[in-house]
């Protein structure tokens, strides 16, 4: 069983320092092996994604990612910023589900922006399409016409690609409280109309599961309206990644939410919603349970490991009803401790 850790840049070394001591303390035998990417693959080798990272990434059965980028690299040519080596790993694995969950712990109610009796108990599962649509349609650029420069990108679906998402959301759905909410902009956009029709043709093949359709607009409005309506919501790339990380802060943090996103036999790369977060690199002050949270992601997903995946979640529930925190969750009344500290504490309660 090998993992390809992708450490990355800002914060995430340490908060892949104590994913991996996760990982050793459950003996399950995992090879592990390191590789560059993002900024400091930029550094080392003039390319965010280096042709090593990519050798070692297809040879192994999951990733494990920290956070790309920084202020450090935002003037570099578009194809050179670390982002681009997120972008090229997707594409080049297929990983094309990204399942990112939003689950508020009863001891962090008080975290949320919202008032608690709003977010209490939310549990979302957001399933986004994640390597077609606006982000990787052709063409797209910047050139000059009639004299003033002018901006261009394409967003496209093809039915196939709408159906492969769509599966993977019904059948989710249908292992949690079985209504998929399907996220789409019909009223202007044509692309969107395709990705409703489809979902709506696929909608017979899951009798057990309630289908609804929303519109993009309505249903950011929504997530901070009354989020809890929401069980499952799929919905394209770009809607994908605004709507994933509004439901993420209704947790308090998004420094408490996992991510998998996987291919069509269940390989994944695995990785914290949030980012790079360079502003608190190296202090040690980071909240390693988004990443730690993401390998028990991995060991259910990729590995079919669910009593270890279990183990792992019910660490951090623990430590959470123990009172650690740290500091994007830190709230007077319980232990403000540092990166290290909530490893520790982590590897205590397994």
């Amino acid at each position: 069983m090998k993992i390809c850790v992708l450490p990355g840049d800002g914060i995430g070394p340490e908060i892949m320092a104590e994913a991996v001591r996760v990982l050793e303390a459950l003996e399950l035998g995992f090879e592990m092996e390191e590789a560059l990417i993002g900024g400091g693959a930029v550094d080392a080798t003039g390319t965010p994604y280096p042709e090593a990272t990519s050798r070692l990434a297809k040879a192994a059965d999951a990733v494990l990612l920290g956070a790309v980028g920084g202020p450090k690299w935002d003037t570099l040519p578009r194809e050179q910023r670390p982002e681009r080596g997120l972008l090229a790993i997707r594409k080049e694995l297929g990983l094309f589900a990204n399942l990112r969950p939003a689950i508020l712990y009863p001891e962090l109610a008080n975290a949320s922006s919202l008032k608690p009796e709003v977010v209490a108990g939310l549990d979302i599962l957001i399933v986004r399409e994640l390597t077609g649509d606006i982000y990787f349609g052709q063409p797209r650029g910047v050139e000059e016409r009639g004299g003033e420069r002018y901006g261009f990108n394409t967003m496209h679906y093809t039915e196939s690609e709408i159906r492969r998402i769509g599966r993977v959301a019904f059948e989710a759905a249908r292992k949690r409280g079985k209504r998929l909410c399907s996220v789409d902009k019909m009223n202007v956009l044509e692309t969107t109309q395709l990705w409703r029709d489809v979902m709506t043709e696929l909608a017979p093949e899951y009798p057990d599961v309630e289908l609804s359709h929303m519109l993009v607009d309505n249903a950011a409005m929504q997530l901070v309206r009354a989020p809890k309506q929401f069980d499952v919501m799929v919905t394209g790339n770009m809607f994908g990644d605004i709507l994933s990380d509004e439901a993420s802060m209704l947790t308090g943090s998004i420094g408490m939410l996992p991510s998998a996103s996987l291919d069509e036999n269940n390989k994944g790369l695995y990785e914290p919603s949030h980012g790079s977060a360079p502003d608190i690199a190296g202090k040690g002050v980071a909240n390693p349970l988004a990443t730690i949270l993401s390998v028990a992601m991995m060991l259910r997903y990729t590995f079919g490991r669910e009593e270890a995946a279990l183990r792992v979640e019910g660490a951090v529930k623990k430590v959470l009803a123990q009172g650690y925190r740290t500091g994007d969750i830190f709230e007077p009344g319980t232990s403000r401790v540092g990166t290290r500290q909530m490893g520790d504490a982590v590897l205590a309660a397994l």
